[in-house]
């Protein structure tokens, strides 16, 4: 039930910032597929906060690949405290989230 509550407020939450979500124009062209797939700009931004943290805010955590890789299957409400739970997403393919992780560590 806690797992349903977190996936319920994590999908308002993306929905109510849809209006404001990164534009494609943001990310590379190579990434800009990954963003729209997997909903990645309906939370995140490149530099600003949204409903998730600023991709640039992310990377300045220097996290390794595997460890953003691993935060995307399963997020740690804790690293990012002020900031409401991002749902697991564990349906992204480890290649895809590889990618997407040297898209964020790029970014300074």
């Amino acid at each position: 039930m806690k797992n349903i509550s977190k996936l319920i407020l994590t999908f308002v939450l993306g929905t109510m910032a849809f209006s404001f979500q990164a534009k494609a124009e943001d990310f590379p062209a190579d990434i800009k597929p990954l963003m729209t797939k997997y909903a990645c700009s309906a939370c995140h931004k490149v530099d600003t906060r949204l409903v998730g943290p600023a991709y640039k805010d992310v990377a300045k955590k220097k996290y390794t690949v595997d460890k953003i890789v691993a935060l995307i299957a399963k997020p740690q409400p804790a690293n990012w405290p002020g900031y409401p739970p991002m749902a697991p997403m564990a349906n992204v393919p480890k290649e895809d989230a590889v990618k997407l992780a040297k898209y964020i560590n790029s970014l300074k």
